[in-house]
């Protein structure tokens, strides 16, 4: 009777172990031909959803599976393992694409998403989430508390941190460079020590990533730029000028004292009319004042015409329309060398685009440089070889 009975709940536990088999086929069946519709939807707005829902539908078959193989003992525990591991490495990668899609919603609707960037913070919160399914895999993998494990890292302590030094570090350095604001995505830095020239496009918990001009793309450790020197151009825009910072050279021997020609001819000009005129009547006075001889050009106080040129660039940088009139503007000589007199013409554009910064400074050294042999100056320039030839014919 004993031995009937035993028979009878081994074949109700094969019947019961063949009806969740074919379940189990018939359910896996409609989720491989779900998968392939999804597979198909290639829409811009809902890829990250498909994304999302084939790692969900993997994850329902893993657990399928699982429920199912309780019915073999022999495979169970094998099984089982196996299962657990690749339910919560799917739900970390799960997760993942959650937090990936909350950066993305971030930074789509909040205005200032460039000045707070989330994503370093979302890192760390997944390799916490990473960190804590690993010790729940490995309790389980072992058959141990997750308390038991936990207490062996203090011993693991300096390999982990070995290990985990730039995100350590980066992580530290993401704070300092939020609360201090240091860097935006969107910033153009510099740092040459990296060979970085270019627009941040990207902040995460270990790297900041740079596109340079020429297109190239640069990695610098995100601790590097707590650590480090570079320079940030936000300011330039902030304040809606681009500095110009240029020199012309002029030739000394061109310098010379104004005659009473040139300044007739130069108080003609519209920018030194007044100029020359109040400027005139003040040396006049000087030198009346003091009785003295002015026969000899040397004597008393004089325009010269590199002072007249400095005051018409002056007034041309002031009164043009592209320079930021809110900044300083100035033109200053510099120390003389083997290249001449230097003129410094110091001003900011009203326009920083780069582009439209270029032509609004060239346009500027253009007019300067036509203007120049009007003063009876000369540009500086080293002699090229239709100079020396010159110079050879002119001694035959």
């Amino acid at each position: 009777m004993g031995n009937i009975l035993n028979i009878k709940v081994s074949n109700a536990k094969t019947i019961t172990a063949i009806n969740n088999f074919l379940i189990l086929v018939v359910v896996l069946v409609f989720i491989i031909i779900l998968l392939i519709y999804v597979d198909t939807i290639t829409t811009i707005k809902i890829k990250k959803f498909s994304e999302f829902l084939k790692k969900f539908l993997f994850v329902v078959i893993a657990t399928l599976i699982y429920a199912i193989t309780s019915s073999f003992a022999l495979i169970r525990q094998f099984v089982e393992i196996v299962l657990v591991i690749y339910i919560s490495f799917m739900g970390v990668s799960i997760f993942n694409v959650f937090v990936g899609k909350l950066n993305s919603v971030y930074e789509t609707y909040y205005k200032h998403a460039k000045e707070k960037p989330i994503k370093g913070f979302l890192s760390v919160l997944k390799w916490i989430v990473f960190f804590i399914v690993l010790i729940i895999v490995l309790s389980k993998i072992v058959g141990k508390s997750p308390v038991y494990l936990l207490s062996g890292i203090g011993a693991l302590s300096a390999i982990l941190m070995l290990i985990f030094k730039d995100s350590i570090l980066g992580f530290v350095a993401g704070f300092q460079m939020s609360s201090n604001d240091l860097v935006r995505i969107g910033d153009w830095i510099e740092m040459p020590k990296y060979g970085a020239d270019g627009d941040v496009i990207d902040i995460t918990l270990t790297f900041v990533k740079v596109r340079n001009w020429d297109k190239t793309i640069i990695t610098i450790p995100a601790y590097a730029l707590v650590s480090e020197s570079f320079k940030n151009w936000r300011g330039m825009f902030a304040t809606g000028g681009r500095r110009i910072k240029r020199s012309i050279n002029i030739d000394v021997n061109s310098i010379s004292f104004c005659s009473n020609e040139l300044l007739d001819k130069l108080s003609k000009v519209e920018f030194l009319k007044d100029y020359i005129i109040e400027r005139s009547k003040e040396i006049e006075e000087h030198n009346k004042e003091r009785n003295i001889n002015v026969d000899i050009p040397i004597n008393g106080r004089r325009l010269t015409n590199i002072g007249v040129f400095r005051k018409y660039i002056s007034e041309y940088i002031n009164r043009h329309p592209k320079i930021h009139k809110e900044l300083i503007t100035m033109v200053r000589q510099l120390q003389t060398d083997n290249t001449g007199v230097p003129l410094e013409i110091y001003a900011f554009t009203n326009d920083t685009a780069w582009v439209n910064y270029e032509d609004i400074m060239a346009d500027i050294f253009d007019h300067i440089y036509a203007a120049t042999s009007f003063f009876g100056l000369q540009i500086y320039q080293e002699p090229s070889g239709r100079d020396i030839s010159s110079i050879s014919v002119a001694q035959k």
